[in-house]
């Protein structure tokens, strides 16, 4: 699978046909259907489904600056929504290598599933406007790729793929020894022979195995997941190989099966640690002094120090929700204390490992994403000196102040100070919700924001994941947690991308 093929042959293999030699618009009335031929690829890289292949070569080999406006030509012509949507995965997880991180380039396909959520939440008159720069967004991170190295996802070696009842063993044996190659050949089997749900307990349980990449493994996983159900399980094994290739990127280069790196200590040691949650761990009662102690552990602690609060609290009997409340609310205030790169993962990996611990069925990976969540909170704080000064604010004393205008006139004075004095809009925010504050209204408006002002694959990562989570959090730490987010949301100030005219003028 994982030998380099070269786009630039792929590329010039493939045949010409009424797609690619569109002229002006006036030809759009006489575009004929698609042909079978037109739906053929190099036998050096991976088929995909024929409905689906022809839609995928048309965001592969059409330049960005023309792209926009050739998909706009398909949606006028009936190409839906779904039918975009698994195009623009399957295009990245073909053309775009999670080396030599799970991230950088690869938030080509990161991204997706939150251009998604940020498509679906939005009002219908923008609801292309997520897709569409995500799209344009492919196209970067393609020619990315190809500078690089120009990989391509190659057809699985038929082979070595085993039969259905060997290809669960020989996955966990592959994973477990981190072996790239047998992995392959095992996924694709897996893709071919068990049920969506048997698969992706499997990844859930070694999404949030290291801590490599800061949190991208677990994004990919429940990205994974959440974008196939929509897009639909017929386009599974492509995704799910590219995951399992992603899962198993060992930057430090030495194999993690035979050594004894920092990224792999916490899954060794909450082994250990899983094993002495009481039987009824999941049915304890909230309580709040408990997510106090996670923020505090989280605010100073070690990546041990968490996991042994953790353990503590559920042996007390006190709800997994309270805990997670913590982890929630302690990456909020990562985040507050640098915003950036490494404080905004905090939000996107936490709700990543919480959706995993929401959607897994086994109690043994249950209980090691809720370890590893807890882990991984220091462990970003760790990694924060690197850039910069860390401050010490505490999300707790984020003190309230009202904004001086009421209704719509209070979100714009709430977003106008995100762009001069975060902390302020972060005060306004509490207390605007304190005050009986739309929420809903202060979460539109935010995404909308980022529809308008957003540049970045993280713009919409983060502010998918953060708006999602408010409703994750206890209603007692929700407005703290939401008052956060405007660390690192677009605030009105800002210019807007000119993205957003382009694709109005395609669609128009």
């Amino acid at each position: 699978m994982f030998h380099p093929t070269s786009r630039r042959s792929f590329l010039q293999a493939g045949t010409a046909g009424a797609v690619l030699g569109l002229g002006d618009l006036s030809f759009l009335s006489r575009l004929r259907p698609v042909s079978a031929q037109e739906a053929k690829v190099d036998p050096a890289v991976v088929r995909l489904n024929p409905d689906i292949e022809p839609l995928v070569r048309l965001l592969e080999e059409t330049p960005r600056e023309q792209l926009l406006e050739k998909v706009a030509e398909r949606i006028e012509q009936g190409t839906s929504y779904q039918e975009v949507l698994a195009a623009l995965l399957l295009a990245g997880v073909r053309n775009v290598e999670p080396r030599p991180s799970v991230g950088f380039k690869f938030h080509a396909v990161l991204v997706v599933n939150s251009a998604h959520l940020a498509s679906m939440a939005g009002p219908d008159s923008d609801r292309w406007l997520p897709i569409f720069w995500a799209i344009d967004y492919f196209k970067s991170s393609q020619a990315q790729d190809e500078r690089e190295r120009g990989w391509t996802m190659a057809p699985v070696d038929e082979s070595k793929v085993p039969p259905a009842h060997k290809a669960r063993a020989m996955f966990q044996d592959a994973m477990d020894n981190w072996d790239e190659e047998a992995a392959d050949a095992a996924v694709a089997s897996l893709a071919r022979n068990v049920g969506a749900a048997e698969l992706f307990e499997m990844f859930f349980h070694y999404g949030a195995r290291d801590f490599r990449s800061i949190g991208h493994k677990a994004i990919f996983v429940a990205n994974s997941w959440r974008t196939l159900d929509v897009i639909g399980w017929r386009h599974s094994e492509p995704v799910v190989r590219s995951l399992a290739y992603a899962l198993l990127n060992r930057e430090d280069g030495a194999n993690p099966a035979t050594s004894d790196l920092e990224p792999d200590r916490p899954w060794r040691r909450n082994q250990e640690l899983a094993a002495k949650f009481p039987e009824n761990w999941l049915e304890g009662k909230p309580d709040s002094k408990a997510t106090e102690t996670i923020l505090q552990v989280i605010h100073d602690g070690s990546w041990q120090d968490a996991c042994d609060a953790v353990v503590e609290q559920v042996q007390k009997g006190v709800a997994v929700q309270s805990i997670w409340d913590g982890v929630l609310g302690g990456a909020g205030e990562l985040l507050m204390r640098q915003p950036g790169i490494v404080g905004l993962h905090t939000l996107t990996t936490a709700n990543a490992t919480h959706y995993a611990f929401q959607t897994a069925a086994d109690d043994h990976t249950r209980r090691m994403l809720l370890l590893q969540s807890a882990a991984f909170m220091p462990m970003f704080r760790a990694a924060m000196p690197r850039r910069g000064n860390v401050g010490d604010q505490r999300i707790t004393e984020i003190e309230p102040i009202a904004p001086q205008a009421e209704n719509e006139g209070a979100l714009e004075e709430i977003f106008a100070a995100v762009s001069d004095n975060r902390m302020q809009s972060a005060q306004k925010v509490l207390g605007y919700l304190e005050n009986g504050g739309d929420a809903q209204a202060l979460l539109d408006a935010a995404r909308r924001l980022v529809f308008l002002k957003g540049r970045d694959s993280h713009d919409y990562k983060f502010s998918s994941a953060v708006l999602e989570d408010y409703f994750h959090v206890s209603p007692e730490w929700r407005n703290r947690f939401l008052a956060t987010s405007v660390f690192n949301l677009r605030g009105s100030g800002e210019r807007d991308n000119g993205l957003v005219e382009r694709t109005r003028a395609a669609l128009s």
